[in-house]
């Protein structure tokens, strides 16, 4: 069974609460933690490097049930595991024990089920299984810890939310409508890393400033950054994931996050010539503009149609695009797949034109809006390009 301690990482979460630890770990001695791991410490290497959360390891490791039985074991295929510690990418019961142990260290981790695979059966091992591993730390590579901003000041912004700027960037600053590139570290107030894009090959995390992609607290603390420039964001949870939490962020929990702005991108989109055109008036107080006229297929309902599209604020201010995502939207009209306005909207259009539709808030996403994106009440515009229209029929 290849690196079962490995397999599906979804269902496990990081333990944002420390677990009490002894003082001081004996040889040889049982201890049992608050979760209920029972951990013996067998070989202890006071002064090699302890295992901490976002230290990458090397484990060793045989499993066995209660029966004696072994259900993996990593000496047999010749290579231990290595993993980020305390990232969620093993089981809680060895995210927790892993961390009181040094370079070298070996243990005997005795784990119930609730902080193993629970009631579910996985492989060889059968639901609600009380698991025993026997481990060896072979590798440590100390791992991501949070800047210093003892020396630094703090700028306060609404709501609680400070930053610190760590070193700065250079050029223009990144704006809201910009493409931003940012490498990052996340961390609760404990220090304990929960998230971080260099734990993921370093790829640079992207995202559009303005369009609710993040959580408020990176929307208020990124823009201004400067490429290069590095900064640390302490973020109430009113600002981060509010009240309920979510996986692995518990509720009402603040959080940190060290961040560096890698680069952004300016973007463009197709402008389209609506000067001294006509406008289509409906009923329902949408309005239509054709920039450029054609003699395609004329939109009826059910049928499929294929396009790109910039969605605005009456102020031009883009909340959203296909442009963005480089793909098109398709969707058969008049059977609730947008928002009314825009079924409308392209009934009055044909295959290969350029239009705009003005919407009114009641025929787009109403009194109460789509936050955090669309405020309460708001008319909106959309600039469309209808690629192409595929006739369509009635489903019955």
């Amino acid at each position: 069974m290849k690196k079962l301690v490995l397999l599906l990482l979804v269902f496990f979460t990081i333990s944002a609460t420390a677990q009490e630890k002894p003082k001081k770990i004996k040889k040889n001695k049982e201890y049992t933690s608050q979760s209920g791991l029972k951990y013996t410490v067998y070989e202890i290497n006071k002064k090699a490097l302890k295992c901490d959360s976002g230290d990458n390891i090397s484990v060793h490791y045989v499993g066995k049930l209660a029966d004696g039985s072994i259900f993996d074991d990593s000496y047999s295929r010749q290579q231990p595991i290595s993993f980020n510690l305390g990232q969620g990418r093993v089981i809680k019961g060895w995210d927790e024990g892993l961390q009181y142990l040094h370079l070298g260290d070996s243990a005997l981790f005795v784990i119930p089920a609730n902080i193993a695979y629970g009631a579910r059966a996985v492989g060889k091992i059968p639901a609600n299984s009380t698991l025993y591993f026997t481990v060896k730390v072979v590798a440590l590579k100390k791992g991501l810890k949070l800047w210093d901003i003892s020396k630094l000041k703090s700028i306060e912004l609404d709501s609680g939310f400070t930053y610190a700027v760590i070193s700065k960037g250079k050029g223009d600053a990144v704006q809201f409508g910009d493409r931003a590139s940012v490498q990052y570290t996340g961390y609760f107030t404990n220090g304990k890393i929960f998230d971080s894009s260099h734990l993921n090959d370093s790829k640079a995390f992207d995202f559009i400033l303005g369009r609710h992609r993040v959580i408020d607290g990176w929307e208020k603390g990124i823009i201004g950054m400067k490429v290069g420039e590095k900064r640390q964001l302490k973020i109430p949870y009113k600002l981060a994931y509010g009240k309920e939490g979510r996986m692995p962020i518990p509720a009402k929990t603040d959080l940190i996050f060290d961040v560096e702005l890698v680069k952004f991108e300016k973007l463009e989109y197709p402008e389209f010539n609506f000067e001294a055109k006509d406008t289509i008036s409906i009923d329902n107080g949408i309005k239509v503009i054709i920039a450029d006229k054609k003699d395609g297929q004329k939109i009826k309902p059910h049928d499929e149609v294929v396009i790109q599209y910039i969605g605005r604020f009456m102020n031009g201010r883009v909340f959203d695009s296909s442009y963005d995502r480089g793909d098109s939207l398709v969707f058969n009209v008049a059977e609730n797949k947008v928002i009314k306005g825009l079924d409308y909207g392209l009934l009055h259009a044909r295959k290969g034109e350029q239009i705009r539709i003005i919407i009114p808030y009641k025929m787009a996403y109403g009194e109460e809006g789509r936050p955090p994106l669309i405020p309460e009440k708001k008319d909106l515009m959309f600039d469309v390009y209808i690629q192409n229209v595929h006739k369509g029929k009635p489903k019955i």
